[in-house]
């Protein structure tokens, strides 16, 4: 079933406290030289940075593009990186931050091309023979419809996992607006995918 694509309620747990402590400790590791800790930092956090920022953007052509700038910026500012917040969530504002600065610069320059297509980003970036794999690209370009701050504290809290105090902080919101948020997101988000599941059933049993 395509509602077994939504995420549970509440913190998302696909990454848990000692995963996060895990990453802060490499981040930290890796302001000290170890280039070993580097590659394990750049490693774990890859997929969500990608799924990030293809989420804001809305251009797949610029999601790899931006999250190598991320990285970047990241990689040269880990000297004042002293994780006070868990390394997942700075990193997430560099990314944010690296997105910020791409539309400035875009804004100074004509587009040739607009495309609100930023799940394909996400689905390039995960094998496609997964169980369920279907169900959470239909899941992806359900999310695409809802409005930009619902999609983007459902992304963070629901799908990559952050705390909702983090997420609010990276958000520039109080807690509670990113629990509204959310609440609000996974409402609609029931309501579409229960309706998609509706509309299948007839052709299915035919």
């Amino acid at each position: 079933m395509i509602s077994s694509a939504l995420p549970a309620d509440g913190d998302a747990t696909a990454r848990t406290p000692s995963a996060d402590e895990s990453i802060t400790s490499w981040a930290l590791a890796a302001r000290a030289g170890d280039a070993d800790a580097v590659e394990r930092f750049v490693r774990a956090l890859h997929r969500d940075v990608l799924r990030y920022v293809a989420h804001l953007c809305g251009d797949p052509q610029s999601a790899d593009d931006l999250a190598q700038d991320t990285f970047l910026r990241a990689l040269g500012s880990l000297h004042r990186f002293e994780g006070r917040s868990s390394a997942r969530a700075w990193l997430l504002s560099i990314a944010r931050r690296a997105v910020i600065d791409s539309y400035r610069y875009a804004a100074a320059r004509p587009r040739l091309h607009d495309v609100p297509d930023w799940q394909l980003a996400v689905e390039l970036a995960q094998p496609g023979d997964l169980p369920g794999f279907d169900e959470g690209v239909a899941l992806l370009e359900l999310l695409a419809g809802l409005p930009r701050e619902r999609r983007e504290a459902f992304v963070l809290t629901q799908m990559l996992g952050l705390p909702y105090a983090e997420a609010a902080e990276l958000s520039d919101c109080p807690v509670g607006t990113v629990r509204s948020r959310v609440a609000r997101a996974r409402a609609t988000l029931m309501e579409l995918l229960t309706e998609a599941e509706d509309q299948a059933a007839p052709v299915l049993a035919a």
